[in-house]
């Protein structure tokens, strides 16, 4: 039986994972490419053209990771700066004439004849853009959290549903849900062998982030430019931290109950004094199916304890897991350890690439990554309304409510 492994991301480094970017770059996994014929006319082993929407940091690091796998070229890019889409364009050698800027840049790169489009824009506009690129018969790899709010995550259920149905991919770029440890432990809950599942509990931890953008955004809180300069500090840009990073550990419990939770009672608020509407803190009690119980709580202000673990309690065993720190579970007859993660932030977005060119050539369009997504998504949503609120919400509620988000950009160029 492996050893219980209680030490946590805080001490591998002290990185968080949006610190973890700048060394995460370096490395790549090399894959074979496969050899049936892809949609839209990509033969056996030529590369699949590719469409950036989004070219700030992760955009242009994830644009390298696609380039080093060897199944894609990089021809369009798009991004509401001129300075971001000329950076991006140079790297990866794209005309000055297929570099396009605005709110509105993204349609007219979809209409150069792509294969597919990669979005890593502001979680906002992420239904909007995957549901054109779907419309115009692109494949889709699109970053988390899908959405906002909850007509934006029902957008991107149909928008999975219609890439099906016109025989297009669609993933959703989780890293965990890549790994093999992580689908290990997952097996063998579903096998019964942490007994049943009675409770778990869910965390974020991390010091301040957006340090940068803070800066920029407190000179003009307002200005539509500076706010998406700075879209990680505007709860409707990002979804507010519970959604556009705290996802990642709700989205492994999500996965390991296979269920949506039928209520929440939540709380929260803002301690570090950033500019901006988004919270730094969460704390969210989720009320699952058969009285499971799951506990959620989330930081982004001071120093000296980082980690993103989710850990599910059976009557017969318990897993413990932890995006910078190890994966196991701890069974009353067997056990699993599948030890640290090294380097999960790169090698998920590697396996989910590689994954990717699979279903085009091969012509795989069940993309089952897009309603666990929304699934999760929508966990987030419903445990933020409960903090913002501070009451106990239903799911039904929440749905029922539908409420939409406006970004409200006016002045911003089209």
């Amino acid at each position: 039986m492996p050893t219980q492994n209680h030490s946590t991301g805080s001490k591998l480094s002290g990185l968080t994972r949006r610190r973890f970017i700048a060394s995460a770059g370096a490395t790549a996994l090399a894959f074979n490419i496969v050899n049936p014929t892809a949609a839209r006319g990509a033969s056996a082993n030529s590369a699949l053209t590719l469409g950036l929407i989004g070219c700030g940091g992760r955009g242009s690091w994830i644009a390298d990771l696609f380039r080093k796998h060897g199944g894609y070229r990089v021809v369009a890019v798009a991004d509401y700066f001129q300075d971001r889409v000329d950076a991006c364009g140079e790297k990866f050698e794209v005309p000055a004439a297929n570099r396009y800027t605005g709110l509105m840049g993204y349609r007219r790169l979809l209409e150069q004849p792509l294969d597919m489009v990669v979005i890593k824009t502001p979680p906002y506009f992420h239904p909007e853009q995957a549901a054109a690129a779907v419309d115009a018969g692109r494949h889709v790899y699109l970053a988390k959290p899908v959405a906002v709010d909850v007509p934006g995550c029902q957008s991107i259920a149909e928008s999975g549903r219609k890439a099906t149905s016109k025989q297009r991919c669609f993933l959703v770029d989780f890293q965990t849900r890549a790994n093999a440890s992580y689908q290990e432990v997952v097996r063998r809950v579903r096998a019964g062998q942490i007994g049943r599942i009675v409770s778990g509990e869910a965390t974020y931890f991390c010091g301040p982030t957006f340090e940068r953008a803070n800066e920029e955004l407190k000179r003009d809180p307002r200005n539509p430019e500076l706010r998406l300069r700075a879209w990680g500090l505007d709860r409707v840009l990002s979804g507010d931290v519970i959604t556009e990073q705290n996802i990642h550990a709700l989205d492994v419990a999500s996965w390991i109950l296979d269920a949506a939770p039928v209520r929440a009672y939540g709380t929260g608020g803002a301690a570090r004094g950033y500019a901006g509407t988004c919270w730094d803190h969460f704390a969210v009690v989720y009320y699952y199916p058969n009285d499971v119980l799951l506990s959620f709580s989330s930081k982004q202000f001071g120093h000296g304890y980082d980690d993103i673990l989710c850990r599910v309690y059976g009557t017969e065993g318990t897993v413990d897991t932890h995006y910078f720190g190890a994966v196991t579970l701890k069974g009353k007859e067997d056990g699993f350890n599948g030890g640290v993660m090294q380097n999960l932030y790169t090698e998920g977005t590697v396996n989910n690439i590689a994954e990717f060119h699979r279903c085009v050539t091969q012509g795989d369009w069940s993309n089952p990554t897009v309603p666990a997504s929304v699934q999760s998504n929508l966990t987030t949503i419903l445990g933020r309304t409960a903090a913002y609120e501070r009451r106990e919400i239903t799911w039904d509620e929440m749905m029922r409510k539908s409420e939409k988000w406006e970004a409200g950009l006016e002045g911003a160029k089209a």
